[in-house]
Formats: C-alpha cells, sequence, structure tokens
C-alpha cells in the first residue's frame, strides 16, 4: 500500500506525534544529567553514584532496544510507542516520591527499558507508513526531535531546580508528559502497511553473527562507542566543573548552556546535504576533528570560551553521529534494520561508559584530564581507523 505524503493529514499527525514522543522520552532519559551536583548533596554519595541515574537507565534501555524491536517486529510499532511513552511516564512521576538515591536509582534503571519503545518502533514505523519520497525528511525530523528533547530535559531541570526544587522540575516535565500521551493515543494513526516479522528467533541470530563478522560494522559499532563515550563524559561532569571554581555558576545558568543542543540538530540535515559533494570517511574525518577542536576549547577559563566549545562539540558530534550511523546502513548488505539496531546499542554503551566510568578520571585528575582523556578516545581510535580501513576509505 501507498504510505502517506504531506497532501495526507496522517503524515501530519505522524510527524508531530513522533517528534513529540521523542522530545518527551530523550527529556526524561536525560533529565537527571544536570541534577548530579544535587544528588550528591542531598543523598551524601559520590560523584560516581550520582551519575548511575545516567547509566543504569542506559544498560536497561540497551536491553528494551533489542527485546522491544523484536517484539514490535512480531506485534506492531503503534502499540509500544504508545505503552513506552505511558510506562516512561509512570516511572518518571514516581522519582520526586522516593525518599532514597538507591530507590530513584532502581526506578531509572526500570524506565530505561520503558524508554526503548520509542526508539526501538518509530523509525521502522516511518519506513512502513510514510511514503519513500519523503521519509527521509521524516527521519531527519525525528532524529532532531531526539536531541531536542535532551536538550529540553536539560534546561528545564537545571532551571526549575535552582529556583524550586529538583522534584519540581520532575512533575513539570511528567506534566508535559500527560498531554504528549494524550496527543498521541488519539492522533498517532494505526498502522496500515505493518506485516508481522516471518524471520524466526534463529535467522535473527544469524543476521547478527554476520553483522558482527563484518570487520567494518564493528569497526563503527566501535566509533559509535568512542564518540558518544567522550560526548556524554564531557556533559556529565560540566555541571560539577561549573559549579566550582573559578566560575562559580548557578545551575539555572549552567542548564542555559544545553541550548547549545541547537548546535546539534542541524549536524544531522548538514551531513545529509554534504554527503552528495564529499565521501563519508572525509566528512566523517572533518567532523570528528571539530569535535575535538571543540572538547579542547571547553578548557577555556572564560565561560564565552567554554560556550564556544560546547557549540562547536556538539555539532562535530551529531554530524559525525549521523555519518557514522549512515556508513553503517551502506555496509550492511541484509537486514539493515537489524545492523542500525546494534549501532543504536552501541551508541548507548557509549552513554553508559561516559556517565559512570569516567568518575575516577575526573576524581583524579578533574576537568582537565577528563577533557583530555575525552579527546585522546576519538583521535586515537580514528587514526586506528584509517589504517584498518584504508584501502575502502572512499566508500565508508
Amino acid at each position: 500500500m501507498k504510505g502517506y505524503t504531506p497532501e495526507n493529514r496522517s503524515y501530519w499527525m505522524i510527524v508531530l506525534s513522533l517528534g513529540l514522543a521523542s522530545m518527551f522520552i530523550f527529556a526524561v532519559m536525560y533529565s537527571t544529567q544536570p541534577l548530579l551536583p544535587l544528588f550528591t548533596e542531598e543523598f551524601h554519595i559520590s560523584v560516581s553514584a550520582a551519575s548511575l541515574t545516567m547509566s543504569l537507565p542506559t544498560i536497561s534501555l540497551i536491553a528494551g532496544l533489542i527485546v522491544l524491536g523484536f517484539l514490535s517486529d512480531r506485534h506492531g510499532r503503534v502499540l509500544f510507542i504508545k505503552l513506552s511513552i505511558f510506562l516512561s511516564l509512570l516511572t518518571f512521576f514516581c522519582i520526586p516520591f522516593a525518599h532514597s538515591f538507591p530507590m530513584i536509582a532502581v526506578i531509572r534503571f526500570v524506565q530505561g527499558f520503558m524508554l526503548a519503545g520509542v526508539p526501538a518502533a518509530a523509525l521502522a514505523y516511518i519506513a512502513e507508513e510514510i511514503d519513500t519520497k519523503h521519509s527521509a525528511l521524516v527521519t531527519a525530523f525525528y532524529i532532531s526531535c531526539n536531541a531536542l528533547g535532551g536538550m529540553i530535559g536539560r534546561v528545564v531541570t537545571g532551571y526549575v531546580s535552582e529556583h524550586q526544587t529538583w522534584q519540581h522540575a520532575i512533575l513539570y516535565l511528567s506534566a508535559f508528559g500527560v498531554l504528549v500521551l494524550v496527543f498521541v493515543s488519539f492522533s498517532l494513526p494505526k498502522s496500515k502497511n505493518f506485516a508481522p516479522g516471518e524471520r524466526t528467533l534463529r535467522t535473527d541470530f544469524l543476521g547478527f553473527y554476520q553483522h558482527m563478522k563484518n570487520p567494518l560494522l564493528l569497526l563503527m559499532f566501535g566509533l559509535g562507542i568512542a564518540l558518544q563515550m567522550s560526548f556524554t563524559g564531557m556533559w556529565t561532569y560540566l555541571p560539577f566543573h561549573l559549579t566550582g571554581p573559578p566560575y562559580g555558576m548557578p545551575l539555572d545558568s549552567i542548564s542555559s548552556l544545553y541550548f547549545a543542543y541547537g548546535f546539534g540538530i542541524i549536524g544531522a540535515p548538514t551531513a545529509s546535504y554534504l554527503s552528495n559533494r564529499f565521501s563519508l570517511y572525509f566528512l566523517r574525518n572533518t567532523a570528528i576533528i571539530v569535535l575535538l577542536a571543540g572538547l579542547a576549547l571547553t578548557l577555556s577559563s572564560s565561560i564565552p570560551g567554554v560556550v564556544a566549545g560546547l557549540c562547536i562539540t556538539c555539532f562535530g558530534f551529531f554530524t559525525a553521529h549521523s555519518l557514522t550511523a549512515s556508513t553503517v546502513s551502506s555496509t550492511a548488505e541484509s537486514q539493515k534494520g537489524l545492523a542500525s539496531s546494534l549501532y543504536l546499542v552501541s551508541y548507548y554503551v557509549g552513554v553508559a561508559t561516559g556517565s559512570t566510568l569516567l568518575s575516577p578520571i575526573w576524581a583524579s585528575w578533574g576537568w582537565n584530564g577528563l577533557v583530555i582523556f575525552t579527546i585522546a578516545v576519538p583521535f586515537f581510535y580514528t587514526l586506528f581507523l584509517h589504517f584498518a580501513i584504508k584501502k575502502d576509505k572512499p566508500a565508508v
């Protein structure tokens, strides 16, 4: 059956519904990042322990992507999108009423699995229901809403927590979630082109095995981990850095720095435009150089220098991420959806790693040591990548 086009009302309902769903899911996902300094003070815990509110939901989200992606192939997309919003909202609403940090950590771990329903089903739903001539634009809008949601979650919790409490911030985002749930429940069209997957579990495992035997795909999965680990690590420990000397910034001012994500939102469309003129290899390496330059600028002792570094970092990261995902899609010879899912898993492994495992570096060497490490990992991995795929570099 023919997919929806901009002439159809359902097309716009899909665009708005998935955009709002994405914004809420990723706002929830990253909402606790600016709150880590508050958690260390309120619950008298270490920085490493506080960062578990980022790494634990990421770990369970990885499991959710695999399990819910498998189930949505067999039982439909819309069901899992709606359930994901509802259950994510339910667990999110419980957090302000938790009286201990271990309880918050457990709720966040459970929540991560619930969050996975939207990213596990949304792209497949777009591919099935939107006309192929317009699906790329809808996909780009959806991915931009991922970044926008992450920005909203961080800005709202940081700003509100400074003027009221972090519990109020969570409740305000929960209210936004209620509105999203109501809109999506009544506006997201039922699937008309979905056909239950006929692949057996054995076929999926064979596809997984084939992808894991592909050296180039493995290299791209590793690059996804390296890029995201550096990017997440920088943002996770930034609030601790800026609340200390010589800056002494309040949390609401720090939260405004997350507007730098606006430069990331234009990264994917820019990469898509330039890919028609330059090779993926050249563009990806250029984007990584931009990312590293931005990270280096955050070493500045002045706020304007740090802000410039954050903006450049966001642009470089999201451009490199988009190009790496494109390389994965073009490299996979079959079951491209599974290959993209595996890349997404590696992406979130990087989130989990950057959230908690970099804590000893922060504790031992502070911001300078952390930034040097986050620069070194992508730099040396890209250098390794250059020699590993040298013969294929015009294509990859």
